[in-house]
């Protein structure tokens, strides 16, 4: 195992030295932090660096008595082209960098199917690390109340936030049913290590090929020695075949997306384009892109990528940046839609992601606002560990690879996975692709 380990840093090593640039470099924040100085730099700062500057308002900021406020006046509207600006956000730049820098979170570590909107509302992720997680709560388990609140009133109203935690120590009464009975537990909030590759393992199809199963919740550093670790267990496992399940990833940075773009095209690719990086007319020279390292093995030349309305950003970086490269397939339901990404600027404690670039892949193809559609529509359960064979999306991608045929209820589940516009963050989740 040790042996393991440092071969997979050793890669990891040859494999950071491989990308792009940083987009070039972003203004500092707002000298001053009073609201009429951060208003006039943030009237500034979207004048010049926001993607859509030009085409996007901007009011006189002195009408506006908050940053929130201000910020929101300031979102690209839409055309017949593009959507409305959703994307943008501010946070506190303490919990960008525990995230993004220090890879913890707080909260329960629970996620639900709220996207859909529909009963029974389940736990689809548990994070491995979470208060959820260490007090047995599972994928697939239902929720039958929240803080006393019924699961009926919760979807009824499109309201999930009491799976917001403020605070450490924020208690949060769930009662959940499963195979077990019913029970009700209090879960109490902390700050916990997130787990960015949860499930590796090689899988046996039918036939006997083997094929090399992940599953990849977050692209950030912290991800990057796993998968170097998960692709040397594939190749030495005999893998052929490969298994990217992104259907819960909302994006992270490029550079970790680039990193698995590499390890996916083995030596096969090296020092070719994965994917552009296009700014605003003002910064042209910030135009970058990034390029595939050279990892051992050949390359998987058949990937198939599990998807659905949370596979965001740069992990649709994965799905669009392999495609010159690999016969790619998708199965489950149509990405989020966003093509676009940040270069994070901090100021007055608020680290500020606003739209500043749209990527492409080595062919110029991207544009995808509407989400990339499923090879084979398949509609997530939300029942059924990672990785099993038997789960729904997992038994659909083993079928594909082992006959070259989606599911006979592909068809039947296709209006079950139709999206339905826009696709917001549900709690605890981010959306986006970080150059930084």
């Amino acid at each position: 195992m040790r042996a393991r380990q440092a071969a997979a840093m050793a890669l990891l090593a040859m494999l950071a030295a491989c990308g792009g640039g940083g987009g070039g470099s972003t203004p500092a924040g707002s000298s001053s932090c009073d609201v009429a100085a951060q208003n006039q730099w943030l009237h500034d700062y979207m004048n010049d660096w926001y993607y859509w500057s030009g085409s996007a308002p901007i009011p006189d900021p002195a009408g506006y008595a908050s940053v929130a406020s201000y910020f929101d006046a300031l979102r690209f509207a839409g055309n017949t082209t593009v959507p409305r600006d959703h994307w943008s956000y501010f946070e506190a730049t303490a919990d960008y960098n525990q995230f993004y820098q220090e890879g913890k979170t707080l909260g329960w570590g629970l996620f639900v199917n709220g996207l859909e909107l529909s009963l029974p509302l389940k736990l689809r992720y548990v994070e491995p690390a979470s208060p959820a997680a260490l007090a047995g709560l599972k994928r697939g388990d239902v929720i039958l109340s929240l803080n006393g609140r019924s699961a009926d009133d919760i979807v009824a109203h499109n309201d999930f936030s009491a799976l917001n935690a403020a605070s450490e120590g924020q208690q949060l009464t769930i009662e959940i049913s499963n195979a077990g009975g019913t029970r009700s537990l209090v879960l109490v909030a902390a700050t916990y290590d997130l787990t960015p590759v949860s499930v590796t393992q090689v899988l046996t199809l039918p036939g006997g090929a083997k094929a090399g199963y992940l599953v990849l919740k977050d692209f950030i550093t912290q991800a990057e020695a796993p998968l170097a670790s998960a692709f040397q267990q594939f190749r030495a496992a005999g893998a052929t075949e490969l298994i990217l399940d992104l259907r819960y990833n909302g994006g992270g940075r490029v550079s970790t997306s680039n990193v698995l773009a590499s390890l996916v095209s083995g030596a096969s690719h090296s020092g070719q384009a994965f994917v552009r990086l296009d700014y605003n007319g003002n910064h042209a020279s910030s135009n970058t892109q990034f390029t595939l390292a050279s990892a051992p093995g050949p390359a998987f030349t058949r990937v198939v990528v599990l998807t659905g309305a949370r596979t965001c950003s740069a992990s649709e970086l994965i799905v669009n940046g392999l495609k010159p490269f690999a016969n790619v397939v998708t199965i489950g339901g149509a990405t989020c839609g966003k093509p676009f990404g940040f270069s994070p600027t901090a100021s007055c404690g608020n680290t500020f992601s606003a739209v500043n670039f749209e990527s492409f892949n080595a062919q110029g193809e991207g544009r995808y606002y509407n989400g990339i559609g499923a090879t084979c529509a398949v509609a997530d359960d939300f029942s059924g560990e990672l990785g099993d064979p038997a789960e729904r999306l997992t038994a659909a991608a083993l079928g594909y690879l082992q006959n070259g045929v989606c599911p006979v209820t592909a068809r039947a589940q296709a209006q079950a996975v139709r999206r339905r516009g826009p696709v917001v963050a549900e709690p605890g989740e981010r959306q986006g692709m970080w150059v930084d």
